[in-house]
């Protein structure tokens, strides 16, 4: 993984800082076209300005030492935003001609019976280039190519069938998930549209994932919480990659039905969103191959250009997810560091704990 040095980001922001509306930017050896600098992304509103492509760039660069950890190894796949939050989005998987700098990964998909490339980000120029394609939102595989350092004996083929991929490294993840989604509308929501952030919702979802935590510690076991930078939580259990992602679903499974017994009227765990009315959707089912979440540090398409940003659980009693957005997150990571720097030194033996037992 490439983590570009301090230096080598104060001169692309240097480089941001005295361009017009286009630049090559240079940067750890490699040239990336940037162009439409003061083209807003998300739209200004009252006394708040808009922030730009440029601002984004100036994001990307200055988070970009605690962004390439948590993306390093992991296929990727974006949320392009050509003309903003309020244009037209679509997800892209599969990268026909990326540039040079850009690694690449072939991996087998049953939806295509064929195998595609997927974009793997590791370093600064990839970012930047992402940045410019109006790529907002970054969601990474829970699983990585890497076999190092608790996978040695998994394969490493992604290519030409399902049983493949079933057998590889790439079936195997790093982490359980929990996502925490409140459906629980502000009533100013129109009509057909998803729940918008507010307080109480977001209030309930926090005394949620302090239970769902205080659960998890009374095994043994410790989580990571991180805001989805829209209206929910993300919880991240750190295992040691024994479990393939049908164990690791069960699991979640079971503690998603654990909390739903413990508050039936605070929980669900339907698929039909008309069901989910005035509840948190816990939803396990996130632990699948080739699922993700937003990842930490990704831009969202909230209107104030919030971030999915980690916390420390001692912090999530006070903190609302607008607080962390492109303009408050570099300065927070600059002062603080990352709150899951060591996530992955952090591995927990689900088959010690749990007594579940690891895929063959």
């Amino acid at each position: 993984m490439g983590t570009p040095t301090a230096a080598t980001v104060r001169d692309v922001l240097k480089q941001l800082d005295a361009a017009k509306d286009r630049v090559t930017l240079h940067a750890d050896g490699h040239d990336v076209p940037v162009t439409n600098l003061d083209k807003p992304l998300w739209a200004g509103a009252g006394q708040r300005k808009a922030v730009t492509k440029r601002s984004l760039l100036r994001y990307l660069a200055r988070v970009s030492r605690w962004m390439l950890p948590h993306l390093s190894d992991r296929p990727l796949f974006v949320t392009r935003f050509p003309n903003g939050i309020n244009g037209k989005s679509f997800y892209q998987k599969h990268w026909d001609d990326p540039p040079a700098f850009a690694r690449t990964v072939a991996i087998y998909s049953s939806q295509g019976d064929a195998d595609g490339d997927y974009l793997i980000c590791e370093n600064l120029p990839t970012l930047l280039w992402l940045g410019q394609m109006g790529s907002l939102e970054l969601h990474a595989w829970y699983s990585r190519t890497e076999r190092e350092p608790d996978a040695v004996t998994r394969g490493r083929r992604f290519t030409g069938s399902e049983a493949a991929l079933d057998k590889s490294v790439l079936n195997y993840p790093d982490f359980v998930v929990f996502d925490l989604d409140p459906y629980d509308y502000s009533g100013r929501e129109s009509r057909g549209a998803e729940p918008e952030l507010h307080r109480r919702a977001f209030n309930r979802t926090r005394k949620l994932a302090l239970q769902v935590r205080e659960q998890l510690e009374s095994l043994g076991l410790s989580t990571w919480v991180k805001t989805s930078g829209r209206t929910g939580l993300h919880l991240y259990l750190p295992i040691v990659r024994d479990l393939d992602f049908d164990a690791a679903r069960d699991v979640a499974q079971t503690i998603a039905r654990h909390a739903l017994k413990d508050r039936p009227k605070d929980v669900t765990l339907d698929w039909s969103v008309e069901r989910r009315r005035g509840k948190i959707f816990f939803d396990y089912n996130q632990n699948s191959r080739g699922k993700s979440l937003a990842v930490p540090y990704s831009p969202r398409r909230h209107a104030t250009a919030t971030v999915s940003a980690p916390v420390r659980w001692k912090e999530l009693e006070t903190i609302y997810p607008t607080d962390f957005t492109l303009r408050t997150v570099p300065d927070r990571l600059e002062a603080g560091g990352d709150p899951w720097d060591g996530i992955l030194e952090a591995k927990q033996d689900l088959g010690a704990t749990l007594g579940v037992g690891g895929a063959a």
